[in-house]
Protein backbone atom coordinates (compact mmCIF):
# COMPACT_ATOMS: atom_id res chain seq x y z
CA UNK A 1 0.00 0.00 0.00
CA UNK A 2 1.38 3.58 -0.79
CA UNK A 3 0.95 4.88 2.55
CA UNK A 4 0.84 8.93 1.32
CA UNK A 5 -1.74 7.72 -1.31
CA UNK A 6 -3.90 6.17 0.85
CA UNK A 7 -4.01 9.31 3.20
CA UNK A 8 -4.98 12.12 0.38
CA UNK A 9 -7.53 9.06 -0.57
CA UNK A 10 -9.43 8.76 2.68
CA UNK A 11 -9.16 12.66 3.19
CA UNK A 12 -11.42 13.06 -0.28
CA UNK A 13 -13.36 10.10 0.29
CA UNK A 14 -14.49 12.20 3.94
CA UNK A 15 -14.75 15.50 2.35
CA UNK A 16 -16.56 14.19 -1.13
CA UNK A 17 -19.30 11.52 1.18
CA UNK A 18 -18.00 8.88 -1.39
CA UNK A 19 -15.56 6.48 -2.92
CA UNK A 20 -16.76 7.24 -6.91
CA UNK A 21 -16.62 11.36 -5.74
CA UNK A 22 -13.66 10.74 -4.21
CA UNK A 23 -12.13 8.77 -7.81
CA UNK A 24 -13.20 11.39 -9.73
CA UNK A 25 -11.39 13.84 -7.98
CA UNK A 26 -8.16 11.97 -7.79
CA UNK A 27 -8.35 10.68 -11.44
CA UNK A 28 -8.19 7.04 -10.70
CA UNK A 29 -10.62 4.13 -10.75
CA UNK A 30 -13.31 3.83 -8.00
CA UNK A 31 -12.20 0.29 -7.15
CA UNK A 32 -8.40 1.78 -6.71
CA UNK A 33 -10.01 4.06 -3.53
CA UNK A 34 -11.79 1.23 -2.21
CA UNK A 35 -8.61 -0.65 -2.08
CA UNK A 36 -6.76 2.07 -0.79
CA UNK A 37 -9.27 2.04 2.16
CA UNK A 38 -9.30 -1.17 2.77
CA UNK A 39 -5.59 -1.32 2.77
CA UNK A 40 -5.76 1.91 5.12
CA UNK A 41 -8.36 -0.09 7.58
CA UNK A 42 -6.52 -3.00 7.86
CA UNK A 43 -3.11 -1.41 8.46
CA UNK A 44 -4.40 0.17 11.69
CA UNK A 45 -6.78 -2.28 12.63
CA UNK A 46 -9.38 0.16 12.54
CA UNK A 47 -12.46 0.74 10.92
CA UNK A 48 -12.74 4.62 9.72
CA UNK A 49 -15.62 4.59 7.35
CA UNK A 50 -19.33 3.53 7.75
CA UNK A 51 -20.12 2.16 4.25
CA UNK A 52 -23.95 2.24 3.31
CA UNK A 53 -25.46 1.97 -0.16
CA UNK A 54 -26.20 5.32 -0.56
CA UNK A 55 -23.13 7.24 1.37
CA UNK A 56 -20.00 6.97 3.27
CA UNK A 57 -19.53 8.31 6.46
CA UNK A 58 -17.06 8.63 8.78
CA UNK A 59 -16.50 6.64 12.49
CA UNK A 60 -15.76 7.95 15.68
CA UNK A 61 -12.17 6.69 15.00
CA UNK A 62 -12.33 7.67 11.54
CA UNK A 63 -13.08 11.34 12.38
CA UNK A 64 -10.17 11.27 14.82
CA UNK A 65 -7.69 10.12 12.31
CA UNK A 66 -9.02 12.97 10.01
CA UNK A 67 -8.62 15.28 12.20
CA UNK A 68 -4.68 14.57 12.53
CA UNK A 69 -4.34 13.26 8.89
CA UNK A 70 -5.67 16.80 7.28
CA UNK A 71 -3.29 18.81 9.21
CA UNK A 72 0.01 16.18 8.45
CA UNK A 73 -0.57 16.69 4.81
CA UNK A 74 -1.22 20.23 5.69
CA UNK A 75 1.85 20.78 6.94
CA UNK A 76 3.60 18.72 4.14
CA UNK A 77 2.10 20.93 1.58
CA UNK A 78 3.15 24.14 3.69
CA UNK A 79 6.72 22.52 3.62
CA UNK A 80 6.54 21.67 -0.10
CA UNK A 81 5.27 25.47 -0.57
CA UNK A 82 7.81 26.94 1.51
CA UNK A 83 10.76 25.47 -0.94
CA UNK A 84 9.41 27.41 -3.88
CA UNK A 85 7.92 30.67 -2.15
CA UNK A 86 11.67 31.38 -0.90
CA UNK A 87 12.54 33.23 -4.25
CA UNK A 88 12.28 36.39 -5.49
CA UNK A 89 8.49 35.90 -6.75
CA UNK A 90 5.67 35.22 -4.09
CA UNK A 91 4.05 31.99 -5.05
CA UNK A 92 1.19 30.03 -3.21
CA UNK A 93 -1.70 29.96 -0.79
CA UNK A 94 -1.93 33.13 1.72
CA UNK A 95 -4.86 32.66 4.38
CA UNK A 96 -5.23 35.76 6.17
CA UNK A 97 -7.75 36.52 8.94
CA UNK A 98 -9.15 40.10 9.84
CA UNK A 99 -12.00 41.80 11.48
CA UNK A 100 -15.25 41.86 9.09
CA UNK A 101 -15.30 45.70 9.28
CA UNK A 102 -12.12 46.60 9.10
CA UNK A 103 -11.48 44.27 6.28
CA UNK A 104 -14.38 45.22 4.36
CA UNK A 105 -13.85 48.76 4.53
CA UNK A 106 -10.02 49.39 5.01
CA UNK A 107 -8.46 46.94 2.57
CA UNK A 108 -11.01 45.52 0.63
CA UNK A 109 -11.08 47.76 -2.04
CA UNK A 110 -7.59 47.00 -2.61
CA UNK A 111 -7.70 43.29 -3.09
CA UNK A 112 -7.86 43.15 -6.58
CA UNK A 113 -4.61 45.46 -6.70
CA UNK A 114 -2.40 43.11 -4.27
CA UNK A 115 -4.04 40.11 -6.86
CA UNK A 116 -2.65 41.43 -9.82
CA UNK A 117 0.59 42.35 -8.42
CA UNK A 118 1.19 38.83 -7.58
CA UNK A 119 -0.30 36.83 -10.24
CA UNK A 120 1.65 33.39 -8.68
CA UNK A 121 -0.36 34.03 -5.03
CA UNK A 122 -4.13 32.55 -4.23
CA UNK A 123 -5.57 34.71 -1.40
CA UNK A 124 -8.16 33.47 1.10
CA UNK A 125 -9.47 36.34 3.56
CA UNK A 126 -11.16 35.10 6.75
CA UNK A 127 -13.28 37.63 8.49
CA UNK A 128 -14.10 37.53 11.68
CA UNK A 129 -14.18 39.41 14.96
CA UNK A 130 -13.24 36.39 16.79
CA UNK A 131 -9.66 36.15 17.89
CA UNK A 132 -7.92 33.54 16.01
CA UNK A 133 -5.47 30.66 16.74
CA UNK A 134 -2.75 31.44 13.70
CA UNK A 135 -2.08 27.51 13.88
CA UNK A 136 -5.00 25.94 14.84
CA UNK A 137 -6.98 27.95 11.99
CA UNK A 138 -4.26 27.48 9.33
CA UNK A 139 -3.98 31.37 9.35
CA UNK A 140 -0.36 33.19 7.58
CA UNK A 141 -1.17 36.24 8.46
CA UNK A 142 -3.56 37.75 11.27
CA UNK A 143 -3.87 41.81 10.69
CA UNK A 144 -5.33 42.59 14.40
CA UNK A 145 -6.52 45.69 16.52
CA UNK A 146 -5.58 45.72 20.34
CA UNK A 147 -2.85 45.77 22.07
CA UNK A 148 0.05 43.27 20.26
CA UNK A 149 2.38 43.11 23.81
CA UNK A 150 2.32 39.44 26.02
CA UNK A 151 2.62 37.32 22.50
CA UNK A 152 5.73 35.90 22.69
CA UNK A 153 5.12 32.83 20.28
CA UNK A 154 4.42 35.16 17.06
CA UNK A 155 6.15 37.64 15.19
CA UNK A 156 4.31 41.40 15.46
CA UNK A 157 4.60 44.35 12.78
CA UNK A 158 2.76 47.78 14.04
CA UNK A 159 0.69 48.55 10.89
CA UNK A 160 -0.93 52.04 12.30
CA UNK A 161 -2.15 53.87 15.38
CA UNK A 162 -6.11 52.87 15.99
CA UNK A 163 -7.93 56.35 17.51
CA UNK A 164 -11.52 55.95 18.39
CA UNK A 165 -14.54 58.32 18.60
CA UNK A 166 -17.32 58.52 21.00
CA UNK A 167 -20.56 59.14 19.10
CA UNK A 168 -23.57 59.89 19.35
CA UNK A 169 -26.97 60.82 16.51
CA UNK A 170 -28.05 64.66 17.06
CA UNK A 171 -31.90 62.90 17.58
CA UNK A 172 -30.11 60.96 20.54
CA UNK A 173 -28.70 63.86 22.09
CA UNK A 174 -32.24 66.55 21.81
CA UNK A 175 -33.95 63.70 23.81
CA UNK A 176 -30.91 62.41 26.66
CA UNK A 177 -29.14 65.68 26.45
CA UNK A 178 -24.95 66.12 26.02
CA UNK A 179 -22.96 64.80 28.55
CA UNK A 180 -21.11 67.37 30.15
CA UNK A 181 -18.12 65.17 31.44
CA UNK A 182 -17.22 61.24 30.51
CA UNK A 183 -18.67 60.85 34.45
CA UNK A 184 -22.17 61.49 32.96
CA UNK A 185 -21.87 58.39 30.29
CA UNK A 186 -22.99 55.81 33.16
CA UNK A 187 -26.21 57.75 33.22
CA UNK A 188 -26.76 57.38 29.31
CA UNK A 189 -27.37 54.45 27.20
CA UNK A 190 -24.02 53.35 26.25
CA UNK A 191 -23.62 50.75 23.28
CA UNK A 192 -21.13 48.66 23.40
CA UNK A 193 -18.48 46.27 21.19
CA UNK A 194 -18.94 42.19 23.06
CA UNK A 195 -15.43 42.20 24.75
CA UNK A 196 -16.78 41.05 27.90
CA UNK A 197 -20.14 40.56 29.41
CA UNK A 198 -21.61 43.03 31.82
CA UNK A 199 -20.89 46.64 32.42
CA UNK A 200 -17.75 47.78 30.03
CA UNK A 201 -15.09 50.62 31.03
CA UNK A 202 -14.20 53.56 28.94
CA UNK A 203 -10.71 55.10 29.80
CA UNK A 204 -10.62 58.60 28.91
CA UNK A 205 -6.95 60.11 28.75
CA UNK A 206 -5.15 63.29 28.45
CA UNK A 207 -1.47 63.52 28.95
CA UNK A 208 -1.18 64.19 32.48
CA UNK A 209 -4.38 62.86 33.94
CA UNK A 210 -6.66 59.61 33.37
CA UNK A 211 -10.35 58.60 34.08
CA UNK A 212 -12.61 55.91 33.83
CA UNK A 213 -15.93 55.38 33.57
CA UNK A 214 -18.08 52.41 33.89
CA UNK A 215 -20.35 52.42 30.67
CA UNK A 216 -23.82 50.48 29.96
CA UNK A 217 -26.68 49.99 28.29
CA UNK A 218 -29.40 47.54 26.53
CA UNK A 219 -27.28 46.63 23.31
CA UNK A 220 -23.44 44.91 23.06
CA UNK A 221 -22.38 43.64 19.57
CA UNK A 222 -20.00 41.70 18.18
CA UNK A 223 -19.70 43.50 14.97
CA UNK A 224 -18.81 47.36 14.00
CA UNK A 225 -21.41 48.08 11.47
CA UNK A 226 -24.31 46.98 14.02
CA UNK A 227 -23.11 49.53 16.68
CA UNK A 228 -22.58 51.75 13.55
CA UNK A 229 -26.56 51.76 12.09
CA UNK A 230 -27.51 51.65 15.66
CA UNK A 231 -26.24 54.82 16.86
CA UNK A 232 -27.07 56.70 13.55
CA UNK A 233 -30.65 54.98 14.73
CA UNK A 234 -30.64 57.04 17.38
CA UNK A 235 -30.54 54.12 20.37
CA UNK A 236 -27.27 55.52 21.98
CA UNK A 237 -23.77 56.60 22.13
CA UNK A 238 -21.04 54.28 20.92
CA UNK A 239 -17.29 54.43 20.93
CA UNK A 240 -16.28 53.82 17.36
CA UNK A 241 -13.48 53.48 15.30
CA UNK A 242 -12.04 56.70 13.48
CA UNK A 243 -12.09 54.88 10.31
CA UNK A 244 -15.86 53.69 10.45
CA UNK A 245 -17.61 56.75 11.72
CA UNK A 246 -14.79 59.88 10.14
CA UNK A 247 -16.98 60.26 7.49
CA UNK A 248 -19.93 60.92 9.56
CA UNK A 249 -18.97 63.44 11.85
CA UNK A 250 -17.78 65.35 9.07
CA UNK A 251 -20.83 65.24 7.09
CA UNK A 252 -23.26 65.93 10.41
CA UNK A 253 -24.97 62.79 10.80
CA UNK A 254 -22.79 61.98 14.12
CA UNK A 255 -21.63 64.59 16.61
CA UNK A 256 -18.03 63.47 18.33
CA UNK A 257 -17.89 63.54 21.83
CA UNK A 258 -14.78 64.56 24.46
CA UNK A 259 -12.86 64.86 21.39
CA UNK A 260 -9.76 66.47 23.57
CA UNK A 261 -9.61 63.18 24.88
CA UNK A 262 -8.17 59.65 23.92
CA UNK A 263 -10.53 57.32 24.72
CA UNK A 264 -10.20 53.50 24.84
CA UNK A 265 -12.09 50.36 26.09
CA UNK A 266 -10.25 49.41 29.55
CA UNK A 267 -6.76 50.82 29.72
CA UNK A 268 -6.01 49.46 25.95
CA UNK A 269 -2.92 51.08 24.18
CA UNK A 270 -4.66 49.99 20.80
CA UNK A 271 -2.83 50.18 17.33
CA UNK A 272 -3.66 48.04 14.18
CA UNK A 273 -0.94 44.80 13.48
CA UNK A 274 0.09 42.26 11.80
CA UNK A 275 0.69 38.71 13.47
CA UNK A 276 2.44 35.72 12.17
CA UNK A 277 3.86 32.52 13.15
CA UNK A 278 7.80 32.61 13.26
CA UNK A 279 7.59 29.84 10.61
CA UNK A 280 6.28 32.25 7.67
CA UNK A 281 9.73 34.15 8.43
CA UNK A 282 11.15 33.32 5.26
CA UNK A 283 7.96 33.43 3.23
CA UNK A 284 8.47 35.97 -0.03
CA UNK A 285 4.29 35.50 0.09
CA UNK A 286 3.86 36.88 3.84
CA UNK A 287 6.99 39.45 3.32
CA UNK A 288 4.57 40.61 0.44
CA UNK A 289 1.52 40.89 2.25
CA UNK A 290 3.37 42.60 5.34
CA UNK A 291 4.28 45.41 2.29
CA UNK A 292 0.92 45.74 0.80
CA UNK A 293 -0.62 46.15 4.46
CA UNK A 294 2.15 48.69 5.75
CA UNK A 295 1.27 50.64 2.58
CA UNK A 296 -2.39 50.62 2.49
CA UNK A 297 -3.43 50.44 5.75
CA UNK A 298 -2.22 53.65 7.36
CA UNK A 299 -3.87 55.40 4.20
CA UNK A 300 -7.15 53.41 5.17
CA UNK A 301 -7.23 54.83 8.59
CA UNK A 302 -6.24 58.21 8.44
CA UNK A 303 -6.77 59.10 5.03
Amino acid sequence: MDKFLALRAFVDVAETGGFSKAARRMGVATSSVTRLMDALEESLGSALLTRTTRQVTLTDAGAAYLEQVTRVLSDLDEADGSIADTGAEAVGPLRVSMPVTFGRLCLGPHVAGFLEAHPRVALELVLSDAYVDLAADRIDVAVRIGTPANQPHLIVKQLAEHHRYVVASHAYLERRGVPSSPEALSHHECLRFSYQAGPQRWSFSLPDSITHVEVNGRLAVNNSDVLRESVLGGLGIALLPQWLVHDDVRAGRLRRLFERFSVNPQDQTVCVYAAYLPNRRHSRRVQVLLEFLQQHVNTAIHG
